[in-house]
């Protein structure tokens, strides 16, 4: 496993969209072992391909072990919301920025695990949150384009204003 470089905005790769992965084999394995790997350094909780580069509808999450812990999702697919949620969202590709996002409150995803066998996960909460979150990654849409409100975090955590 290896740390790879985050993209940061204004990178475009982060606004191309990605295509579906048919190669279920080795190098898709490294890919999501690393992407792990990567999130948890970062202190994330989620991450999308096009966020270290590539162009694949692969994505890591994990939401703490009452949400399943580290779920891997390739080619994920929206196939049902309900309810809503405001709450605050951030991205490590954009550090320093947070945005209140309207989001579903329950979120249904069906994809392939990492042999391309087919999964379904149904996350609430935060969990709906970020699987919304790293899709929309894959279809080059940043938490910023849907923010009602955007704040600046300054490193120290201190700091927080509207922007």
């Amino acid at each position: 496993m290896a740390i790879r470089l985050i993209v940061k905005d204004p990178d475009p790769v982060l606004r191309e969209k990605t295509v579906a992965v048919r190669n279920f084999n080795a190098n898709l394995h490294k890919l999501l072992d690393d992407m792990a790997e990567t999130m948890y350094d970062a202190e994330g909780v989620g991450l999308a391909a096009p966020q270290v580069g590539i162009l694949k509808r692969v994505i890591v999450m994990d939401c703490g072990e009452e949400h399943g812990g580290l779920i891997e999702l390739v080619n994920p697919e929206i196939v049902e919301t309900s309810g809503e949620q405001l709450g605050p969202e951030g991205c490590l590709s954009i550090p320093n920025l947070r945005g209140d996002v309207l989001r579903p409150m329950n979120v249904t995803v069906k994809g392939q695990n990492r042999f391309g066998e087919p999964i379904e996960i149904k996350g609430t909460e935060l969990l709906a949150r970020c699987i919304m979150h790293e899709v929309d990654h894959l279809n080059g849409v940043l938490f910023t384009d849907l923010a009602q409100t955007v704040y600046r975090v300054e490193e120290d955590g201190s700091g927080v204003k509207a922007e």
